[in-house]
Formats: C-alpha cells, sequence, structure tokens
C-alpha cells in the first residue's frame, strides 16, 4: 500500500512538472526577423525599410493580435531609433519602419514582441540588424575609372584589369565595400574574389539605373593590401539583340569602388578608385555574354591581385565622367 502512495505521488510530481515544462514551452515566440527578404542585409537603400517576422508556439491557434518593434543603434541595447509602440495589428509581413530617416551606411539593430488571441505578450526577439547603403551621391567619395586609353579594336574588346595596393596600420572593427560598374566586374581584395556572385552589377537601363552591390570584407583587409578588379564588356558594351548590336549603352567601361573601413578606435578610412589606381590588359582577350570568353595563358599575370605584384609596367587610369545618382 506504502508502494502504491509513493508511486501516485511521483505520479502526480511528474505531471506536475511537465504541465509546468508545457505551459513555458507554449509560450509564443518571435523567430526568422527579415528586413526587405533578407537576414541582416546590408546595402539597404530605401529610407522606409520593411520588416517581417514569425510566431512559433506549441499551442494550436495561436494568432498575432499585436505587435511592437523597437530600434536601437546597439545589439538589444543603446540608444532608442524608434519604438512603434503597441499597434494592434495581425500584419507580421512587411511592416514599413516608421523612424526618423537614417543616413548613409548607418547600422540599426530590431527586435519585435507580439501579443497573442490568448492576450499574452512574448519575449522580445533576439536582436536582428540592418544596413543602410550609400543614400547620396555625394556619399561616394569614390571616381569612376578605366584604363587611359584602349587599343581601337572593332567588336569585342580585351577585359581591363586595375589594381591599388594600401596599408592599414589600426585594429579593423568592420570593413565594407560598396562597389558597381559599367560593363562587368569581378572585384577581388588580396588574391581572393569578395563573392561568388556572377554577372554584377547586373543588367539595367544603364542611362537611368545601375545597380551596386556591398559586400562584408571584414576578415578579408590586411595591414598590406590590394583591392583588385577586372572589367568586361557584358551587357553594356558587348554584343546584344537579336541584330547583334554592339555597344548599345556606351563604348566605355567604368570602376565604381568604395572600401569603408571602420577601426575599433572609432575613426573610419575610405579607399576608393581614383587616378592612383594602375590599369592593364590581361589573359582574358575577348569576353561577350552571346560569344563566350578568349583566354590566352601566355599572358596570365599571378598575383596580380595580392601584395607583391609588380605593375611597374602597368598604365595609367583615367577618371570618367559618369553620374553617381545609382
Amino acid at each position: 500500500m506504502k508502494h502504491t502512495i509513493r508511486f501516485v505521488k511521483l505520479f502526480v510530481i511528474i505531471m506536475a512538472v511537465s504541465s509546468i515544462n508545457a505551459i513555458a514551452a507554449s509560450k509564443t515566440a518571435v523567430k526568422e526577423l527579415i528586413c526587405e527578404y533578407h537576414t541582416n542585409p546590408l546595402g539597404i537603400d530605401i529610407q522606409k525599410p520593411r520588416l517581417s517576422w514569425q510566431i512559433l508556439s506549441s499551442e494550436d491557434n495561436v494568432l498575432q493580435t499585436a505587435y511592437e518593434i523597437k530600434v536601437t543603434n546597439q545589439a538589444g541595447k543603446g540608444k532608442m531609433i524608434w519604438n512603434s509602440g503597441k499597434v494592434t495589428s495581425s500584419q507580421s509581413v512587411n511592416v514599413p519602419y516608421e523612424g526618423p530617416a537614417l543616413k548613409s551606411m548607418q547600422r540599426v539593430y530590431w527586435q519585435v514582441r507580439v501579443w497573442d488571441n490568448k492576450n499574452k505578450a512574448s519575449e522580445w526577439s533576439a536582436p536582428a540588424s540592418w544596413e543602410m547603403g550609400i543614400l547620396e551621391p555625394d556619399s561616394w567619395k569614390a571616381s569612376w575609372i578605366s584604363m587611359d586609353s584602349e587599343k581601337d579594336i572593332k567588336g569585342s574588346k580585351p577585359c581591363q584589369y586595375l589594381r591599388k595596393e594600401f596599408t592599414t596600420a589600426k585594429k579593423i572593427q568592420s570593413a565594407r565595400v560598396y562597389v558597381t560598374s559599367l560593363g562587368l566586374y569581378q572585384l577581388f581584395l588580396n588574391g581572393k574574389k569578395v563573392s561568388t556572385d556572377l554577372f554584377t552589377p547586373g543588367w539595367t537601363s544603364y542611362k537611368n539605373r545601375i545597380q551596386y552591390q556591398t559586400y562584408d570584407v571584414t576578415p578579408m583587409v590586411q595591414s598590406k593590401n590590394v583591392m583588385g578588379a577586372i572589367l568586361g564588356d557584358g551587357w553594356y558594351r558587348g554584343n546584344i539583340g537579336f541584330q547583334g548590336q554592339h555597344a548599345y549603352y556606351g563604348n566605355r567601361l567604368a570602376l565604381l569602388a568604395q572600401l569603408q573601413v571602420t577601426y575599433s578606435d572609432g575613426t573610419t578610412e575610405t579607399i576608393g578608385t581614383d587616378t592612383s589606381w594602375k590599369a592593364s590588359n590581361g589573359p582574358i582577350t575577348e569576353s561577350d555574354i552571346y560569344n563566350g570568353e578568349t583566354y590566352d595563358a601566355r599572358k596570365d599575370m599571378p598575383g596580380w591581385a595580392a601584395a607583391g605584384f609588380d605593375d611597374s609596367q602597368w598604365g595609367k587610369v583615367a577618371v570618367v565622367e559618369q553620374s553617381k545618382k545609382i
């Protein structure tokens, strides 16, 4: 009989603990925070980014009835930039940021909490972030550059190889590179591609709009550095259309690249495309969207995008007049 009583007591304790755990587990949680359909994106260039999230619960029929968003300048703390207050709404997709206008390259952090249809409030979500891109033309300190002179060849011309050596003397907190081109580009930092993206910056109506990309290159920056790029004709200067039109958008390739380095002491440094860069042709003698690529291995230049390469035979670059409203 005593064993039976002990068993019953143990069973009651187990059930009570299980119930407590079930109640704890049934709390609504906010997960999967995204901004403009990306997780912790860089280079956001609209003033009111759209924010989305998901709610999770172990219970059935749990619905969001209200939300609150807070945006700060540090993860989970720091100065409050915007607080939506409690908003009665089931919306959890593409909720616009309604705070003060943000500046170029500004990074902010955001969190969400929600109320469900049982009037229970969730905990604040883990912090997520987004970082603004270059919003005004004046924030581009770099210049559009191209080879000072190209061979006058009809049809596809050889790719341009561009490079710039620079040094950093302090501990780095973060580094971002903002880059675009007339034509297609591949960007390198210390001999490695900064991204696996292809056909950048993409095909647009170049006279009206040019896309640029933003990359986090913090772990790639060293004390001695080289930033390099290859430019190809792409849609801009290559063969395009049913009639094989050539150089439909323009006849001169150009690169616009800006590396923004933030040091641990809070100071910043900008390394951008300017007349200090050097240029050369290389082993890619033809590059076309439709006709493919010709690579002459006899003209290979091992290490051209790394420090220590001898570029004494390389030529100058020239600044190209092109709008920075991109």
